[in-house]
């Protein structure tokens, strides 16, 4: 498949390259051109008589052509090895083109089964070809530099200026291939010496060499063929490193190693066109061009300078800076000038991106295990979804509009971004639950170790910590939802499961540091409950994106404040405890002093429920208004203590009194119920009847406002009143009947119900029951 997109691709250049085709002369007259193949004639005269040469053979020498075309090209004469090929052929070099400015190493060659190691005859000929040259005002590359060209010009310039640099390209033909090669030793000094035309021409006249000794040879391969072949694939893979080299050295070194781009490009064309005959290199030349390009952006990428996270925090945030500005100034450098040394189908521009993308998708596969902090994983998560598409990056006006073709994304691994994303909110979660167990240090640093009194805001008792967490919490999610949708989602997911465990730990640690007869502990209930109610608000506003989440953190906040305030409530039960027990008594009805301790602990608390905020403050008010009311009254229907001898109107009185006290108390407190004010008064009005007659008159009203009120309790009233038993007594009893089947169970509210949970002693008066007219028959005058 890729060698049929290179082929297309070499179509697509339309270069011409023709080979093995007579070239005409350059241009000169008969005389000179007698003379030049004189001196050519004499040359090759002496090369055959060479030890050097194969096989008793000379080395044909052609000449260019009209349009340019270049003869093999000979080594500089720093190499161990120079053909005289090449120093008669540069006479017919193009005037566009200059050396390599690579100073040639000297190399270790291939042996040639025929080559003879004795130099000395060669370095003859090659000082008469040179002495030739100069006598004819010619001079060799180094003499004139200043004559020469570059092969592609780097710099970028106007839409002219590239119009004809790809003109020039298509324009270029492929010099005579030589009749004979040069030995295998020559040709690998000629790679390694960057000397690459020069090598590659000897290469196809010795590829030629082998196919046509193939065709002659027929089945049977004889051991030179054989030889031959080894040789030539010895030399194709030292030219391909050779070329990747170059390729993967090309966005880094001097602006020089760049000329030699052009003979690459044009040795992988001539190479695709010859993909199917033998004596090459099987797997694609442009594929290797591609790998070398991606080899040269991973060095470019692995010479960043990476910081160790010890010495410098910002480590990671100073990494990526430098590697985005990198990955831009090489893609600017590859637009601007690189690509102009390939054939448009080359899609110069093109590979480099693609390298980059996979080159620092790689990269970063490799950084992630050093990535162990919150700050650095969002730096990394950031930099991949956000930075690298960025106009600083991928998306700089630098490089438009060749990205807009472009894809800008990175080649991740599959589930990359998914794992480094788990791990982000994993880290996450350790550290907010860091940032939870100080917020628990500071509060007994603070608090709870000294006895510090609680802070109020807005005349409500309040901790700074519930907005210290929101605030923690909300900047992680502002920065997640930077990065995308789904990254907020997952933090606020893991930040709200951290946070709900938070509130049973919070617990812990308080009543271990506070003890519960510390003065201030009702205070610091009352802190918790507001503090507690404020950070449940504050996550409210995460429902429609984790409603899951946020209702299970409800739970657990609810938990917290529901026994903060039921401490709250047994504390307040058992301080009025005593004081409610002695209401309705002997001693009660010529004493205050009981309820005045209740009245003053019950302003207290209402001082306290002024410090809560809504709605905990009512709902606790309410909790106690009913629980005072029913002990209050419970008293009364315990039968403590009956009043007779006309006690009744002033034991009314003082009940009518002190109801009255409790009620503009709970008032004052915001209590919701409401409905248990008139009670108070309503039983005032039945004990306070001096006519027992009177008494089933005031039935009504008590019996429709509290349905659960039943015969029972009036018998308990009555027995308060001092009215045990009698006619009237089981009138007003009768008439209560008749009230309760009128009015039926139709009125009855359960959410009003006082009378139905009082404990009333069982009845120790046989008599109390009895029909009047039972008891009628027993009396003195009957």
């Amino acid at each position: 498949m890729s060698q049929m997109m290179d082929t297309e691709n070499t179509e697509e250049d339309r270069v011409s390259l023709k080979s093995n085709g007579k070239t005409p002369t350059n241009g000169g007259t008969k005389e000179s051109l007698g003379m030049l193949k004189t001196l050519r004639k004499s040359i090759r005269q002496a090369a055959e008589k060479s030890p050097l040469t194969s096989g008793g053979k000379g080395l044909k020498v052609t000449t260019g052509n009209e349009s340019g075309s270049l003869t093999p090209q000979s080594p500089s004469r720093s190499s161990p090895v120079t053909s005289p090929l090449g120093n008669i052929g540069g006479l017919f070099n193009k005037k566009d083109e200059e050396d390599s400015d690579t100073t040639p190493q000297k190399g270790k060659g291939l042996a040639r089964s025929n080559t003879d190691p004795n130099m000395s005859r060669l370095d003859s000929i090659l000082t008469r070809g040179e002495t030739i040259r100069r006598s004819l005002n010619f001079g060799t590359k180094k003499d004139k530099p200043c004559q020469q060209q570059p092969l592609v010009s780097v710099a970028e310039g106007p839409a002219e200026e590239k119009t004809e640099e790809k003109a020039k390209e298509e324009e270029y033909t492929l010099p005579e291939i030589p009749h004979t090669p040069l030995s295998v030793m020559q040709i690998n000094n000629l790679i390694e010496s960057v000397e690459l035309q020069d090598a590659h021409l000897n290469l196809l006249a010795l590829r030629q060499e082998f196919q046509q000794e193939r065709e002659r040879s027929g089945d049977d391969s004889p051991v030179e063929l054989a030889k031959k072949e080894k040789d030539l694939n010895l030399l194709y893979g030292e030219l391909r490193n050779k070329i990747k080299t170059i390729v993967r050295d090309s966005n880094s070194l001097p602006s020089g190693n760049k000329e030699l781009l052009e003979p690459v490009a044009r040795i992988i064309q001539e190479e695709e066109k010859r993909a199917e005959q033998p004596g090459g290199l099987q797997d694609s030349w442009r594929e290797a061009w591609r790998e070398a390009v991606g080899e040269g952006v991973k060095v470019k990428i692995g010479s960043i300078e990476l910081e160790q996270k010890e010495k410098n925090l910002s480590w990671l945030a100073v990494h990526l800076g430098l590697l985005g500005k990198t990955i831009l100034e090489d893609l600017e450098s590859v637009k601007k000038d690189l690509r102009w040394s390939y054939p448009p189908s080359f899609k110069v521009f093109s590979t480099y991106v693609r390298s980059y993308h996979s080159g620092v998708g790689q990269h970063l596969k490799k950084l992630e295990p050093q990535v162990t902090e919150v700050k650095d994983l969002y730096a990394l998560l950031n930099w991949i979804i956000n930075g690298y598409k960025s106009e600083k990056i991928m998306g700089g006006l630098s490089l438009q509009p060749e990205m807009e073709e472009e894809s800008s994304d990175l080649q991740l691994e599959e589930d990359f971004l998914k794992k480094l994303k788990d791990k982000y909110c994993c880290k996450l979660k350790e550290d907010i639950r860091c940032t939870l167990d100080r917020v628990i240090e500071q509060e007994n640093k603070t608090i709870w170790r000294d006895g510090e009194t609680p802070e109020k805001d807005e005349g409500f008792l309040h901790s700074q910590f519930p907005m210290d967490i929101w605030t923690n919490l909300k900047g992680r999610i502002v920065w997640s939802a930077e990065i995308d949708a789904q990254l907020k989602q997952k933090v606020i997911s893991s930040c709200l499961q951290e946070l709900k465990d938070f509130p049973k730990r919070f617990e812990a640690g308080f009543r271990l540091h506070c003890s519960a007869l510390q003065p201030l502990w009702t205070e610091y209930q009352i802190t918790y409950i507001n503090s507690f109610t404020a950070l449940q608000q504050h996550m409210e506003g995460y429902r429609d994106t984790c409603p899951a989440e946020v209702e299970d953190l409800k739970k657990e906040t609810n938990g917290l404040i529901f026994r903060l305030m039921q401490g709250l409530e047994v504390q307040f039960k058992a301080d009025v405890e005593l004081y409610l027990r002695r209401m309705i008594t002997r001693k009660w009805l010529t004493d205050d002093e009981d309820f005045k301790k209740l009245f003053r602990r019950t302003e207290q608390l209402s001082q306290h429920c002024a410090l809560m905020r809504p709605p905990h403050n009512q709902d606790f008010a309410s909790k106690l208004h009913y629980h005072v009311v029913r002990e209050y009254i419970g008293q009364l229907m315990k039968k403590n203590f009956s009043c007779k001898n006309q006690k009744h109107e002033r034991a009314a009185s003082k009940i009518r009194k002190q109801w009255e006290e409790l009620r503009d108390l709970f008032d004052d407190m915001n209590s919701a119920h409401e409905w248990l004010y008139d009670v108070g008064d309503e039983l005032s009005i039945v004990i306070e009847q001096e006519n027992k007659r009177d008494i089933k008159n005031h039935l009504e009203t008590l019996v429709k406002h509290y349905p659960d009120f039943c015969k029972k309790h009036l018998v308990a009233v009555l027995y308060f009143r001092g009215l045990i038993r009698g006619r009237e007594h089981q009138l007003i009893l009768q008439k209560f009947t008749e009230l309760k089947k009128t009015q039926g169970r139709a009125d009855e509210d359960k959410s009003h119900v006082l009378f139905r949970d009082m404990q009333i002693p069982a009845n120790t008066d046989c008599f109390s029951h009895l029909p009047f007219s039972c008891l009628s028959s027993l009396l003195p005058d009957n």
